[in-house]
């Protein structure tokens, strides 16, 4: 996996980006790219070598520990966000084994360092 730490990005991250709604899926997509890192948009896992998939608490229609595991088992870290006021989704991706758990606004604002905290 492509060094996530301290800033510095040698190489580009691949990263699966697991998202139903448009304005997440844009608003990724862009800020992956302004940080030099290859991001693949989709509303559910594709075939593909990733280093880190980002998913969105927020999708109901989705099995989270089962999905989670899915992920893990094919070798990528797992990010996951929901709103600062959405606790109980914080916690189903805490229970379901997520690497690391942001907030939206975290990942709006602070992209660069979840992307640090899924290397650690």
């Amino acid at each position: 996996m492509a060094s996530l730490s301290s800033g510095c990005y040698p190489l580009a991250v691949r990263v699966l980006v697991l998202e139903t709604n448009l304005m997440w899926s844009v608003k990724l997509s862009k800020a992956l790219g302004a940080l030099g890192h290859e991001a693949t948009v989709a509303p559910k896992p594709v075939e593909g070598e990733f280093d880190v998939v980002i998913v969105n608490l927020g999708d109901p229609a989705v099995d989270w520990a089962e999905r989670v595991a899915e992920l893990h088992a094919r070798g990528m870290r797992v990010i996951a966000h929901a709103g600062h006021k959405e606790k109980e989704l914080i916690e189903l991706g805490r229970q379901a084994g997520c690497d690391v758990l942001a907030t939206n606004s975290e990942l709006t604002h602070k992209l660069a360092d979840v992307l640090a905290r899924a290397s650690a």
